[in-house]
């Protein structure tokens, strides 16, 4: 794993296809880019690179001291790896749903624990995100990748200041506690800044 003192960054990713154009979650690496987005907290802002982006976001990457998100092991960093040069295995990289499967012994999904946690509630579904990619609204899909970066680092956030986080079961619809300590790391730099910037470009 890469060891360097670069910023910590929170990403997410959307992809052109869904599994069913490519044939089932084997084939990861045929979905596609359509953009990610990344929140840096050494700078407190949020930065989006389309699928031709993707050498200036593995600078970005090689650049960081941690990189942290919601299922980006198996499923981002899967779907990245065609357009990087770097192993995926060599970014430090803290993922969310690994850590509270790890303390509850199964799955659960970033709207759970957002709405559980603050009442907050994803923009859409990843079905959502390939639509808009298809109708060409961009900016609409920047704004709904950049949300699900928002809910990841306050999850990250909240989790890193309190030890716990919260969810609510789709077995017995009540919310469950989950004490966390994501892996031992706390984020290197802390931004007053929570908001979006009027551009992204």
């Amino acid at each position: 794993m890469v060891d360097r003192p670069g910023p910590t960054l929170v990403l997410d990713l959307e992809t052109q296809n869904t599994f069913a154009d490519v044939g089932g979650k084997r084939n990861l690496g045929r979905l596609c880019v359509s953009v990610v987005c990344i929140y840096n907290y050494g700078t407190g802002g949020y930065t989006s690179f389309l699928e031709h982006e993707m050498f200036q976001l593995e600078e970005a990457l090689r650049a960081a001291g941690l990189i942290v998100g919601f299922n980006i092991r198996s499923f981002d960093f899967a779907v990245l790896q065609n357009y990087l040069f770097t192993p995926a295995d060599q970014f430090p990289i803290l993922d969310l749903l690994e850590e509270i499967e790890r303390v509850r012994g199964h799955r659960v999904t970033l709207q759970s624990i957002a709405e559980a946690t603050f009442n907050e509630r994803k923009t859409g579904h990843g079905l959502d995100a390939v639509r808009l990619f298809r109708e060409g609204k961009m900016q609409d899909l920047i704004e709904y990748c950049r949300n699900d970066v928002r809910l990841t680092k306050d999850i990250y956030d909240y989790g890193s200041e309190h030890g716990r986080v919260f969810f609510r079961s789709i077995k017995d619809f009540q919310i469950h506690e989950v004490p966390v300590s994501w892996g031992g790391v706390v984020p290197k730099e802390k931004s007053a800044a929570s908001q979006f910037p009027t551009s992204l470009f």
